[in-house]
Formats: C-alpha cells, sequence, structure tokens
C-alpha cells in the first residue's frame, strides 16, 4: 500500500540511515517491500501511541480518540490512535512488512513486537514536575514507566540469555518521540521561556538514559525523533496570539519562538545522541531523526 508522499520520503531516509540501499529503501516506504527487522518496540507519547492510553483509562473516561473523527480515513473506527488514520510507527510497520504494533497494555503473544508509548506520555517524572508545582495530568505512564514495562515483558518473550540477545539484536527500538509533553505541561501554565529552556537538560538526559539502557540490553538499531515545530499547532496559535511585529513566520504563519524553542531541544537531544554510543558500543547504530 502506497503510503503519502512526505510520509513516504521519511520513511524512506530513515531506512537508508539504517544501512538499506536507496532503491530497497523507496521499495519499502512505498509499500512494495519488506525490511529484515523481526519485531519493532515503541516508546513515546500519542504521536505513536496505537491503544494504550485508552487502555490505561476507566471505559468511560471521556476522551476525544473514542469517537470519529479519529481513524475514519484508514481504519474507518477509532483505533486508539491520535490520529485521522494510521500513525508514523504504522508507516514503518508496514514498510518492515509487518503486522501493526500492538499496544503493550492490550496483552497478546507480542511475536512482532509492542508499544508501549502513551498519549500525553513525558519523558520525566511526575514527581519531576509536581516537586516544581506543576501537576502532570494527562497521564503517570512516563517514559521511565515504560521502560519498565519492556523489562517486565522481555523475559516472557524470550525466556534465555540467548534469545534476549537475538531479539534485542535483531528488532527496531523508536524512543520517542517524547519529551513534548514534558514542555506543554509549561506552557499551557504560561511558564516563561527561560523556564522552558531550563527544562531541557532533564528531558534530555531522561531520553539519553532510555537509550542507554536499551543499547545495555542489547539493542542494536535505535531511532530517536526530535520534536515537531510546535509552533504550528492549533492550540498555541490560539492561545498565544500577537500583534507584534515578527511574531509569526512569514511562511508559514507559526509561532517563531516556539519552533525556535523545538529547534533548540532537537540540537540538544542531537548532540546527546552522538554522545550517547561509549567505545563498548561500538556495533550499534542510533538515528535521531527531526519530525
Amino acid at each position: 500500500m502506497a503510503f503519502p508522499s512526505r510520509v513516504a520520503l521519511l520513511v524512506a531516509g530513515v531506512l537508508v540511515m539504517l544501512g538499506l540501499s536507496a532503491a530497497a529503501a523507496a521499495a519499502a516506504a512505498e509499500g512494495r517491500g519488506s525490511v529484515c527487522f523481526r519485531r519493532v518496540f515503541s516508546f513515546g507519547d500519542s504521536l505513536t501511541d496505537t491503544g494504550n492510553f485508552l487502555l490505561s483509562v476507566p471505559e468511560d473516561f471521556p476522551d476525544p480518540a473514542r469517537n470519529l473523527p479519529y481513524g475514519q480515513t484508514f481504519f474507518g473506527r477509532p483505533s486508539g490512535r491520535y490520529s485521522d488514520g494510521r500513525n508514523l510507527l504504522d508507516f514503518f510497520a508496514e514498510a518492515f512488512g509487518l503486522p501493526f504494533v500492538p499496544p503493550y497494555l492490550g496483552g497478546g503473544d507480542f511475536q512482532y513486537g509492542a508499544n508501549f508509548a502513551v498519549g500525553g506520555a513525558t519523558a520525566l517524572k511526575g514527581s519531576f514536575f509536581r516537586e516544581r508545582g506543576v501537576e502532570p495530568t494527562w497521564t503517570p505512564h512516563c517514559l521511565d514507566e515504560q521502560m519498565q514495562w519492556f523489562k517486565k515483558l522481555l523475559p516472557s518473550i524470550a525466556p534465555s540469555e540467548t534469545e534476549q540477545s537475538d531479539i534485542m539484536s535483531n528488532s527496531l527500538f523508536f524512543v520517542g518521540e517524547v519529551g513534548g509533553n514534558d514542555y506543554n505541561h509549561l506552557i499551557v501554565r504560561g511558564k516563561s521561556l527561560d523556564e522552558l529552556h531550563e527544562l531541557v537538560p532533564n528531558v534530555v538526559g531522561a531520553i539519553s538514559s532510555a537509550i542507554t539502557e536499551l543499547i545495555s540490553l542489547g539493542a542494536k538499531k535505535l531511532v530517536v525523533p526530535g520534536n515537531f515545530p510546535i509552533g504550528c499547532v492549533p492550540l498555541y496559535l490560539a492561545i498565544f496570539p500577537s500583534q507584534k511585529e515578527d511574531y509569526y513566520d512569514e511562511q508559514t504563519g507559526c509561532i517563531k519562538w516556539l519552533n525556535e524553542f523545538a529547534e533548540y531541544h532537537n540540537r540538544m537531544l542531537q548532540e546527546e545522541v552522538e554522545n550517547s554510543k561509549s567505545p563498548n558500543f561500538t556495533n550499534v547504530q542510533i538515528i535521531q531523526q527531526t519530525l
């Protein structure tokens, strides 16, 4: 099944960086090939959630993702994704010739991997925010808890050390996008840009810790997406209007200072990723992809 052109380009670009030839990557990204990963494991937030958030709350919890238009353009019904159809993780699974990655909280045999991403998840623990007078209201299932879920699952699908080593070395790991909600908690509460900048080392450090732990468990191929242009988010455009000159980008109409902050986070994350591999991890390949 062919993907939207921009998504296909993104998927193909990552596949080339993971070692495929340009022709093979393009074929896979257009749904005409497959990639040699046996499983995919994903951590993150609503950008890659395939149902964990809705599975983590009561059935009567009022969430818009329970209703159309969520899911209407591909599944024909709400699917637990915060999208009108597939999300980025779905496109990668299709490129690998694998089924869609199932949500961990839904149970199953996870023969082809598992998705631990939860809508609203933060990179940092809730206690970090509470100590600073901010209550994280979206979900308690932060990146660290998702890592604990993975470590609990691993021995159940690979009882021996040899099996675990095989799974880790032949799987692809998506670590993110995550961290955006950490900033969202501060932005919607009107915190200053200086306060946002102070948070970046902590967010990047939490992502780096997850990367390092996965590598120590044997992961060889990791994709670490960056944040997207948050200054283009309709909610922020609505709650931060301004008549100031040069406030909006002339070409996109997006809020410049928010996009510049997202770029700053991505630069810091890129630098951290480049420094994440110690000499003991010479066979590890990490792709840092900016969304």
